[in-house]
C-alpha cells in the first residue's frame, strides 16, 4: 500500500482517476485503463479501490487482497493502485474529489468510469457536483452503449459532451465537460468471476 496518503503530484499534471470495488480486478480494468491513458493523454492513473460501494449490498474482499490482486494484474509505469478512500475516510465519490482537489489544487484530475456507470450515474451521491468539477471520461463497455447514452446524466449534460475524435482536450477542458468513447473491450465482469468461484474468500 501507499507510504503516504497524499504521494507527490506535480502542478499542471493530468491524472485519471479509475475507481471501483475492483472485486476482483481483470482485463477489462486494464483494458480500459490503458486505452483511457492514451486517447485521454493524462499523465498518470490511479485505481482507486474502493473500501465499499453504497450502492451494493454485500461487502467486497479485504481491502489488502484486493489492492495486491490489482497490482499483479496491472503492470503499467503510469498507473498507481491506490488505497487513498481508505486513507482519507471518504465514502463517495463527490467527497474524494473535494479531497484530492483540495490537496493538490493545480493538478487537473479526471474521473473516468465504464459506460455502465454512466447508465446509473444520476443515482450517485451529489453526481452533479462531480460532472460540474472535473471532466469525466467514459468509455465503452460490451452491451451498455445505448443505455448510457440514453440515461439521465448523458441527456442533461448533452452539451457539454466533447466529440470522441478530440478527446484529448478532456483532462484540460473547462468543466462541466465530458466524453465518451468506444474503445475495443474485453467482455469481462468482477460479478461473473464471482459466480464461477474464481474469486472466493
Amino acid at each position: 500500500m501507499m507510504r503516504h496518503a497524499y504521494p507527490y503530484l506535480a502542478p499542471g499534471m493530468t491524472v485519471g482517476l479509475l475507481g471501483g470495488s475492483f472485486d476482483p480486478p481483470h482485463e477489462g480494468h486494464v483494458q480500459i485503463s490503458r486505452a483511457a491513458l492514451k486517447r485521454f493523454g493524462l499523465d498518470q492513473l490511479w485505481w482507486l479501490v474502493t473500501p465499499g460501494n453504497p450502492l451494493k449490498e454485500n461487502p467486497p474482499a479485504s481491502m489488502a487482497r484486493r489492492v495486491q490482486a490489482a497490482r499483479e494484474i496491472m503492470d503499467h509505469p503510469k498507473v498507481r493502485i491506490s488505497d487513498i478512500e481508505a486513507r482519507l475516510g471518504t465514502r463517495y465519490t463527490a467527497q474524494t474529489l473535494r479531497a484530492l482537489r483540495k490537496s493538490y489544487p493545480r493538478v487537473r484530475f479526471v474521473w473516468l468510469m465504464g459506460a455502465d456507470n454512466l447508465a446509473h450515474f444520476h443515482r450517485w451521491k451529489d453526481w452533479r457536483e462531480i460532472l460540474d468539477s472535473v471532466p469525466v471520461g467514459v468509455l465503452a463497455r460490451p452491451g451498455e452503449r445505448i443505455s448510457a447514452r440514453l440515461s439521465p446524466a448523458a441527456r442533461i449534460y448533452s452539451r457539454y459532451r466533447i466529440p470522441a475524435a478530440q478527446s484529448q482536450r478532456l483532462a484540460r477542458a473547462e468543466t462541466p465537460a465530458w466524453c465518451f468513447l468506444n474503445v475495443p473491450m474485453i467482455d469481462a465482469s468482477s460479478t461473473e468471476i464471482r459466480k464461477r468461484g474464481g474469486w472466493s474468500e
